[in-house]
């Protein structure tokens, strides 16, 4: 699924892709880069999907960081615990590339209080994890 989500987000051009193999890994990641985008699976070694939505939820330097959930687990139940946990978007597999690009950009045209507060945008905006 990482190689298909990755494909997809490198087909456009307009992304910088780091992949992690796992949640672990995915949360020593973050505070060392300034993601424009997260991407997480919900079924995660380590730590779940939702566990990494609410932990970058919590931190400040990614708290309003677009970040899509996706899962093969496509019930309401999970998709609310995915949005209540913080996800910007939810996308259920399988998806097309169409749908998901078009959850990256409802994700990323959400109102985002960072940037409306006037700070600056990450230079890396472009990057997904």
């Amino acid at each position: 699924m990482r190689d298909y989500v990755s494909s997809i987000l490198e087909a456009e051009g307009d992304y910088e892709v780091h992949e992690v193999g796992n949640g672990f890994d995915a949360l020593r990641a973050l505070p060392r880069d300034l993601f424009g985008l997260i991407v997480t699976d919900i079924n995660m070694p380590d730590v779940s999907g939702i566990e990494l939505t609410r932990f970058v939820r919590q931190t400040p330097r990614h708290a309003n960081t677009p970040l899509i959930v996706i899962s093969s687990e496509a019930s309401a139940v999970d998709k609310d615990r995915a949005m209540s946990a913080g996800a910007s978007s939810f996308v259920a597999k399988p998806f097309t590339p169409e749908e998901f690009l078009a959850a990256i950009a409802e994700a990323i045209a959400l109102p985002r209080p960072d940037l409306q507060a006037g700070a600056e945008p990450g230079a890396d905006e472009g990057e997904a994890t």
